[in-house]
C-alpha cells in the first residue's frame, strides 16, 4: 500500500486514503466480517448445492474462486498488520476471531471427510477433508506465528538510550 500511495499522484493518493479510512473499508477490515466472509463463503460453498452447480458453470466457478482468495487475503490482513491500516483493532480481538475461525474451518474440514458434499466420492471427500485440516492447520500455524510475534513485539519494553550512555563528541 505504501508503494502505490507513493506511486500515485497527490490528489489520487488524498482519495485513496480518504476512501481507506472510510466505514465501508473500516467493515471489510474487521476480522470477524472477514472470517465470516472467509470460513462461512466455504461452509455455504460444501453444505449446498453450490458445489455441485459451480462444477456446471464456468462462470461461477471462476467467481466462486475469486471469492475464496479475496475472501482469504482480506482476512489474513485483518489479523496481520504489515502495512499501517487506519481501522485497528487489539490483538485479543484478532486472536479471539482467529480461534473461532480455526475451530469453524476445523469442523467442516471434519464434516466433509464424514458427509462429502453431493455428487462427491467418499474417498475423494476424505482426502479434500483430510487435506483441508492439515493444510489449513499448516496455514494457521503460520498466521498464529506472526500473529504472536507482532503482539510480544507490541507489548516489549522499549529500549531507553540514556544521555550518559551517548559517546562524548571529542
Amino acid at each position: 500500500m505504501k508503494l502505490l500511495l507513493r506511486s500515485l499522484p497527490v490528489q489520487q493518493a488524498k482519495n485513496l486514503t480518504r476512501f481507506l479510512r472510510s466505514r465501508v473499508i473500516g467493515l471489510l477490515s474487521n476480522p470477524a466480517v472477514t472470517a465470516t466472509l472467509n470460513i462461512g463463503g466455504l461452509w455455504i460453498l460444501y453444505t449446498t448445492d453450490l458445489f455441485r452447480m459451480m462444477h456446471e458453470s464456468t462462470l461461477l466457478h471462476v467467481m466462486i474462486h475469486v471469492h475464496i482468495f479475496l475472501a482469504g487475503y482480506l482476512f489474513t490482513i485483518s489479523l496481520i498488520y504489515v502495512e499501517p491500516i487506519p481501522h485497528r483493532t487489539s490483538y485479543l480481538y484478532r486472536s479471539f476471531i482467529l480461534v473461532l475461525a480455526l475451530a469453524a474451518h476445523g469442523i467442516l474440514s471434519k464434516r466433509i471427510y464424514a458427509k462429502p458434499p453431493e455428487g462427491v466420492p467418499a474417498n475423494e471427500a476424505e482426502a479434500g477433508g483430510m487435506l483441508m485440516y492439515y493444510g489449513g492447520d499448516a496455514v494457521d500455524l503460520m498466521i498464529i506465528i506472526i500473529l504472536c510475534y507482532h503482539w510480544y513485539r507490541s507489548t516489549s519494553p522499549k529500549k531507553m538510550v540514556k544521555r550518559r550512555d551517548l559517546p562524548s563528541p571529542g
